[in-house]
Formats: C-alpha cells, structure tokens, sequence
C-alpha cells in the first residue's frame, strides 16, 4: 500500500490480489479525524483496473495537479498520469487503461524498468519520484533509481539518477527472497530524505540521504556513484 493525505482524506492505494492471473489497484479513504483517533471506517474500495490484467505500481500524488487527482501508472517508455474530477466516476465500468512497464535506458544501470516505488514528493525542482529498476547484467538484482517530474506535467522527466540509489549488498537485502530493494513509502524530515523499504522481502529496512546534496546530484550527475545511507 501507498499512503497519501489530500486536504482532510487519507487515501490508500494498493494491490488487490484475485489470482495471478489478475492483480489490479485498488483505492480506499478514510477522514484524517478517524485515522489519527483510531476509527478505522475506510470507504469501500474501488478498482482503478480493469479484470484480468496485472498492474501493481500505481501511486497517487500526494496533491491535486490542476484541480484534478492525478494516478501516475507507468514509467517506461513514457510516464503515464491519468487525471481525476471524482473517484465516484469508479462505478465497476470504468477503469484506468495502462500497459506494463517496457524497456529502459539501454546503456544505463536501469535497462529494464519494473515501476514507481513510493508516492511522488514534492521538491523545489518538482516531484520527486523513486522508482525500481534492474540492470540486464544483474537481472538477480531489483534497485532503487530516482527521477525529477514537472510540477505542473508530470509526464515531463527533468532529471534522473545516473545510478542506482539503493542496491541490494546487505546481507538482510538477501535472506529471503535474494537481491530485493522495494521501497514502497518514503518522507522529508527536516533536511533529510528518508526512504523505508523491503529487504528480500522480508525486513523492514529504512535508508536516509541529505535531501539538497541529493537534489544537487540528481541535477548534476557528477559523482561517480551516490547511494542512500542504510540506517536500519
């Protein structure tokens, strides 16, 4: 699940498991009052996707894009954004049309794209997005790439990390299911960024970085490698 708060609603959007054959994005909200005093009256889900596809790395910016909500549902070729007046259009006929994320950078370390890893943040260079990647030479390995969007169209890619941002090296990165970074909820507190994520899909992990040493990084590109710093 992602989490996001839109004036005084708590969306979460997740992954709705029907089978392998159909994986689909489902939303649900509850008030910011009932969440923060424990009353856990969520709204009855709605499904984004359509049946009998496989769609899991959707996520809902945190703020609405020009009066609209806007569902970000794909990285690769393009970034693709769909924009929302209301979620009650989502009645069970309507759906959001999308594709599985294909290829990648071909001569970089994120050659084959798999999808957005936390909900955007918002940045003085524009939205923040962390996605997951992996190299055809370690397809063993799923890695944690970053991305600048356009405030105002997100579908526009300003900057981009020129490595991995987070690699599976740590020993509890590998005990489970081996090679496994997937960040899935990541937050600003005050000059640091912190990104919490899986490891081997097993353990909770959390890993920091300077947030405006790494905005100057991903505007740049000059260093030779930047990772986050694992914490825990």
């Amino acid at each position: 699940p992602r989490v996001v708060k839109i004036d005084d609603k708590i969306y979460m959007i997740y992954v709705a498991f029907e089978g392998w054959n159909s994986i689909r994005i489902a939303l649900t909200s509850i008030s910011v009052d009932d969440f923060k005093n424990g009353r856990w009256s969520w709204k009855k889900p709605i499904l984004l996707s359509p049946l009998g596809e496989i769609h899991k790395n959707w996520v809902l910016f945190p703020e609405k894009i020009n009066g609209k909500f806007a569902i970000l549902h794909g990285i690769s070729p393009e970034i693709l954004v769909d924009y929302i007046e209301s979620f009650d259009s989502f009645d069970g006929s309507v759906f959001i049309k999308s594709s599985p994320p294909k290829g990648g950078r071909e001569k970089s370390w994120d050659n084959k794209m798999r999808g957005a890893g936390p909900s955007p943040i918002k940045t003085d260079l524009g939205w923040l997005l962390l996605y997951h990647a992996q190299d055809k030479k370690e397809p063993h390995k799923y890695k944690l790439g970053a991305m600048i969007l356009d405030l105002n169209d997100p579908t526009k890619i300003l900057y981009r990390s020129a490595h991995p941002i987070l690699s599976p090296d740590m020993h509890y990165e590998n005990d489970g299911k081996p090679g496994v970074i997937y960040a899935s909820g990541a937050t600003i507190r005050g000059d640091d960024l912190y990104v919490y994520y899986g490891g081997g899909d097993k353990v909770v992990c959390v890993a920091s970085t300077p947030l405006q040493k790494f905005l100057d990084y991903l505007v740049t590109g000059v260093a030779d490698l930047y990772e986050l710093k694992k914490v825990i």
